[in-house]
């Protein structure tokens, strides 16, 4: 078929509108498919690049996600506006001066001056530099589904233009699924910054063209039709709360995995790209949404989670816990994007409708970022979306004239319903009182949930106290007396980071700088005229190393805390000299991308004399990031050595692998330590990650 062969559609009583080019099919659904696209190519790009900024925390990427919401709420409440309340030529005139002007704001690199000078809450900072960046190309791109779509409808061409918003997010869903795959491990960040703007400009191009032949368009004449009249406002509420839920949902899912599995973009894009998978099958096809098989396994889902949440399954690993959420989260997706397409209006109110349900999305993530943290002491979001889709869940029955809910009352279907509505919302209402009763102190901020918890003495454990950052163990203490200073953990007699101070110790009192709090464990290895420097960025765990734990104030050593972000603190120091440069924060169970960077160990050595050495804790249990230490050192004419202890239960020391970098192989020379278990890296050689350039995919396990 040639590109001008007409397409006749039809209407839903069956008579013709009109033939269609389906060159002008191609162009509508091209520019909606690469809006799309770019739309959602440029989140991944611009969190990558402020992640160093702003210390690699997963509450980075759910306030960029809010942000991202927001103008997309934006975007369609412009579009709705421009075709409720301009003629077709003034929309025309009004998009392409948009359109231009974001041009001038090509390439969306971010300005260095938005780094953060200090410690603080960072959410506003990333608000701003997301605005100033992107703010306006990413509005425009969040118009374009809505607006083509009412340009469309205008045209008596539509027979079916939902399907475009299908459309929308399978280029939405390439564009997430391609960049961890493709674009991330074969081009800096630099220059996916730069092809995106071209892609954006290939885009603003193929947009205008389309809204210049609107214009040409508006003064033909247009078959008039019967208006339907508006939906309600109950309807119009069922439209955001349900896109709210599966808003909510996404973030809270998202929060959850990094918090207790690990802080990586992998966990970030799997959630996300489910959520869109089933916007894709339910605005595609009223066939993929089956009601009566889905609902019933929303009940296995939201009984599986609630469950999942309880203390009793804190420790489950990522093959039960990734699984459940991820499946638990797209069948809730499916539910209420299912009955979001149930309720859909008539086509000339879609940008009222789609106006709704991105103002669900972006209450749904506010709700998740910014409120949430404010208002619950712990991780308690999730309960909520869980509770929130059962109840929605009955509203949207109750009203359906075709379900055996509606207009029940109080018959035993709609009884039985409820009571077993009721009954999870009470489960969860349990599990999170015991999550909150069991912690001697539990606080939470932009950076997480942290939790202090006193164990009780088992057959094989002294009482202990400890800290915790979701499921991971970030420090230990042994509440007996004479055993408060005893180092446990990842920090060991035997431990990498312990080697590196007792080799530094032979040359005199010890300068040592320790990126990485915790419960200040390290600090027990201190001794008079040493002098010990913590970087730390969550400002609460400095509040809990020195009112909970007893390492800091029991340290022979002089102890500093510097809060913020040890890159950003670092680079305003004068050099520090240092003995030992320990390396120890965590996100999550895995280091932050920014600090294993070509660009941060020549800042680390710039703090370190001639003889000091990098103690870098590496150990992970999803990620392999020996190879990564061993490549950016050896690019800088350094030797890495892996040092990895056993565990000693009885003294709550965990088997750790640190990486102690140094000018030579001997870093760790007089030290006592078993040379059988120093390992020199000899292969899984990879490419140096640099701040423009990293690759998690090729360091999983």
């Amino acid at each position: 078929m040639s590109e001008g062969t007409p397409i006749l559609t039809y209407g839903p009583d069956e008579t013709p509108r009109e033939a269609i080019p389906t060159g002008i099919i191609a162009l509508w659904s091209a520019t909606i498919f690469l809006s799309a696209f770019l739309l959602f190519q440029i989140q991944p790009i611009l969190a990558k690049k402020i992640l160093p900024w702003f210390g690699g925390a997963a509450g980075v990427w759910a306030t960029s996600l809010m942000f991202f919401q927001v103008t997309y709420l934006l975007g369609n409440y412009y579009a709705h506006l421009l075709v409720q309340r301009f003629r077709p030529a003034q929309q025309m005139w009004t998009h392409v001066v948009l359109l231009g002007a974001s041009i001038f704001l090509l390439p969306v690199i971010p300005r260095d001056s938005w780094k953060p000078i200090g410690a603080g809450h960072p959410a506003w900072r990333i608000l701003g530099l997301l605005t100033v960046t992107v703010g306006l190309p990413f509005l425009l791109l969040s118009a374009t589904s809505p607006l083509l779509q009412a340009w469309y409808v205008r045209r008596r061409t539509g027979g079916r233009p939902y399907r475009f918003y299908a459309l929308s997010n399978a280029g939405s869903l390439l564009a997430l699924l391609s960049y961890p795959v493709f674009f991330e491990p074969r081009f800096s960040t630099r220059h996916q910054a730069i092809g995106w703007s071209a892609g954006y400009l290939a885009f603003a191009l193929l947009c205008g063209a389309i809204a210049y032949r609107q214009r040409e368009e508006s003064t033909a004449a247009v078959p008039s039709r019967p208006i339907s009249s508006a939906p309600g406002w109950g309807v119009q509420l069922l439209w955001v709360a349900l896109a709210a839920d599966a808003s909510a949902f996404l973030l809270a899912v998202t929060n959850h995995l990094s918090q207790n599995v690990a802080a990586v973009p992998l966990l970030w894009i799997l959630p996300l790209s489910l959520y869109l998978l089933s916007l894709i099958l339910c605005f595609e096809s009223r066939t993929w949404y089956r009601r009566f098989f889905f609902l019933r396994m929303l009940a296995v889902a939201l009984g599986g989670m609630a469950y999942a949440l309880s203390p009793d399954f804190a420790n489950a690993g990522p093959v039960l816990q990734v699984p459940l959420f991820c499946g638990g989260l797209f069948i809730c997706c499916m539910v209420c994007h299912g009955e979001l397409v149930n309720l859909k209006p008539e086509s000339e109110h879609l940008t009222k409708f789609y106006l709704m349900v991105s103002l669900g999305g972006a209450l749904g993530g506010i709700f998740v970022s910014a409120v949430a943290p404010h208002i619950f002491r712990g991780f308690y979001e999730l309960p909520v979306a869980i509770a929130g889709c059962a109840i929605l869940l009955r509203i949207v029955l109750d009203r359906d004239p075709s379900t055996v809910f509606h207009g029940q009352g109080l018959r035993l279907p709609s009884l039985v319903f409820s009571a077993l509505v009721g009954l999870l919302i009470v489960s969860l209402a349990v599990v999170t009182a015991r999550q909150s009763g069991q912690a001697r102190f539990m606080a939470r901020n932009f950076y997480g949930v942290v939790k202090v918890n006193d164990l009780a003495a088992s057959d094989h454990d002294p009482p202990r106290r400890e800290l915790a950052n979701g499921t991971i163990t970030h420090g230990v203490e042994i509440m007996v007396a004479g055993r408060h200073d005893q180092p446990t953990t990842y920090y060991g007699p035997e431990s990498g980071a312990a080697l590196a101070l007792q080799s530094a110790r032979q040359r005199g009192p010890v300068r040592a700088g320790i990126i990485g709090l915790g419960a200040g464990t390290l600090a027990a290895y201190g001794r008079g005229g040493d002098r010990y420097t913590f970087y730390e960025i969550n400002p609460l765990v400095i509040e809990i190393a020195n009112t909970q734990f007893d390492f800091l104030r029991d340290s022979q050593a002089q102890i500093t805390a510097i809060a913020g972000d040890a890159r950003l603190s670092l680079e305003r120091q004068p050099p520090q000299n240092y003995d030992v440069l320990a390396v120890d924060a965590f996100s999550g169970d895995a280091i932050p991308v920014h600090l294993l960077t070509r660009e941060a160990f020549e800042l680390y050595f710039r703090h370190l004399n001639a003889n000091g050495v990098l103690a870098i804790h590496v150990s992970n249990k999803y990620l392999d990031l020996n190879p990564v230490v061993k490549a950016v050192a050896e690019s800088l004419g350094r030797h890495a050595t892996t040092v990895v202890n056993p565990a000693d239960a009885k003294n709550e020391v965990f088997t750790s692998t640190w990486m102690i970098v140094g000018k030579t192989d001997t870093a760790l020379e007089n030290t006592s330590f078993p040379t059988e278990r120093m390992i020199v890296q000899k292969k899984n050689a990879v490419r140096p990650w640099t701040d423009d350039y990293s690759n998690l995919i090729e360091t999983l396990k």
